[in-house]
């Protein structure tokens, strides 16, 4: 079989002091993401983990790793989404891509330790954005259902946008992707709809419940003493309402069930798939961990992550002596044919010629395209303005938005500015999106802010006439720079969702590829179309 590209030559030194520098670096702070991750799977603590566990109950992740096919990997999103919010670290959901007797299917499950399942608006964002991975990589989905509704004291930021989640089950459904729910526990409320709504539904015996109106709200409406199996069991919605397709005896007959469902889709991807050889990068992946510098101020040669990342290490690159501020070109990712977009460096109008050429040719060959992100913006001054920039940049964001091939990014270092636009940020809606732990988002640096923040405030008191006090002014620009400093971290991003989750860079091979895997359960297709821009 042919490959793609010739073989990138690393100068990595791994025994150069900058190296172990940089590797400290990075472990310190896959250290402290690590140790947030440590949190999630007993977030609600062990006193409601040890009830879950009395009344006979699997953990969330327990009933996934039943559910999955044995020694297959599962791709989890966000697991730190609602980190620095207030909100359950993880949403109180667990959301993520497996696979499901051979096929790869998106899993959402309820964390019943988390304030007994209901759902915050971390909760209503991380679960939205699962419904767009579903949709638009055209994959199975399967509910683990158990929720007590809504947190009712965030009912304001829930009730109004949550009527969206029943909205896209049936256009899923309308799509021709299947949607199944297992009812583990109760479905209350709108929470209902979610099985009423889904295309299969497996309730477990004496244990999954739906109603719209609990016992006590059926005394208090219209006076009448029910019980909940009466009112909305699993055995009377499988006997005499009709919204139990499936009974299961217990939960793991529940997930038995759910499996069959799957086997009998006979699910097809629509993607051609794998098609180039998925040999290992000739470089040690170990090594990721100390090619990015700890100052991300300083530069660094993005081919050494890409040594480390594609296929045999190769990478055909394109315009390889234009733009050198931006690398382009063609290669494999696990056997998936993609085009690399990487930055090594600042964008001047050159390299968003170049961009912007490259993402034309990519859509014209249907080829999905991996951006690489480490951008601190575009080039300012009257030279970059004389010389277009603004006329160039656009015309890498009009490229951006309107490619219909897949995009993939991985941030592996600064994401400011327009830069962030321009490299397919979340805005531009990229089929997935990681980050490595170092990765620092904003409008720009914390000290660049300040500092342009401080001579906007020197130069309006100048014309005002008033004196400056300037220690006063020196605290007001260290308490702004310690602000975006805080707010641009890696995990303050994770836990808004503003990415699908922080990686252990040493994994970036394996979680690109599982997302390029699920990528391909779609159509992959290009256009020939683009917005007017200036030449």
């Amino acid at each position: 079989m042919s490959s793609i590209g010739t073989r990138l030559r690393s100068r990595l030194d791994p025994r150069a002091p900058e190296f172990e520098e940089n590797r400290a670096a990075m472990v310190s702070q896959w250290e402290a993401v690590a140790g947030e991750l440590a949190k999630v799977p007993t977030v609600g603590g062990e006193r409601y983990v040890a009830r879950h566990r009395k009344r006979g109950k699997m953990l969330v992740r327990e009933r996934i790793e039943a559910l999955v096919d044995p020694h297959t990997a599962f791709l989890e999103l966000s697991p730190l989404a609602g980190w620095g919010t207030g909100d359950p670290l993880g949403g109180g959901v667990v959301t993520g891509i497996g696979v499901v007797e051979g096929t790869e299917v998106a899993i959402s499950g309820t964390d019943m330790t988390v304030r007994g399942g209901s759902a915050s608006p971390t909760t209503l964002a991380k679960s939205m954005r699962l419904f767009q991975i579903v949709r638009e990589n055209r994959l199975p989905l399967i509910i683990l259902n158990e929720s007590a509704g809504a947190d009712l004291p965030k009912q304001a930021d829930i009730f109004v946008p949550g009527g969206a989640q029943f909205r896209h089950l049936t256009q899923l459904s309308k799509a021709g992707i299947p949607t199944i729910t297992l009812g583990f526990g109760p479905a209350t409320a709108g929470g209902a709809y979610v099985p009423g709504m889904s295309d299969y539904t497996v309730f477990v015996q004496g244990r999954g419940t739906a109603y719209l109106g609990g016992p006590p709200l059926v005394k208090m409406a219209i006076d009448e003493v029910v019980d909940e199996e009466t009112l909305g069991g699993a055995e009377m919605h499988a006997r005499t309402s009709g919204l139990a397709d499936y009974l299961a005896v217990d939960e793991m007959d529940a997930l038995r069930i759910a499996r069959g469902i799957v086997r009998h889709l006979r699910w097809r991807k629509l993607g051609p798939g794998a098609t180039e050889p998925a040999d290992p990068p000739l470089y040690d992946p170990q090594e990721l961990l100390g090619v990015v510098p700890a100052d991300l101020r300083m530069p660094f040669d993005v081919r050494e992550i890409l040594a480390r990342i594609l296929d045999g290490s190769r990478l055909e690159e394109f315009k390889a002596l234009y733009g050198t501020q931006l690398v382009c070109g063609w290669g494999s990712i696990c056997g998936f044919p993609v085009g690399i977009v990487a930055n090594n460096g600042i964008l001047f109008s050159e390299e968003s010629a170049k961009g912007a050429q490259f993402i034309q040719l990519c859509n014209r060959a249907d080829t999905p395209i991996v951006f690489f992100q480490n951008i601190t913006g575009f080039m300012v001054g009257s030279k970059a303005e004389q010389g277009g920039i603004i006329r160039n940049g656009a015309k890498l964001i009009n490229a951006v938005s309107n490619s219909e091939v897949p995009h993939l990014v991985l941030m592996v270092g600064a994401s400011y500015g327009a830069g962030n636009y321009a490299m397919s940020g979340r805005a531009y809606d990229p089929r997935f999106i990681f980050t490595w732990p170092n990765h620092r988002i904003a409008v720009m640096g914390g000290k660049q802010l300040a500092g342009v923040m401080e001579i906007i405030g020197r130069g309006a008191a100048a014309r005002r006439g008033l004196d400056i006090d300037e220690e006063q002014l020196a605290a007001q620009t260290a308490a702004l720079e310690a602000q975006i400093d805080r707010e641009s971290t890696a995990l303050f991003a994770t836990g808004r969702l503003w990415d699908d989750g922080i990686i252990d860079p040493r994994d970036s091979r394996t979680v690109l590829g599982l997302a390029l895997s699920a990528v391909h359960s779609n159509v992959v297709a290009g256009t020939a179309e683009y917005g007017v821009w200036r030449h």
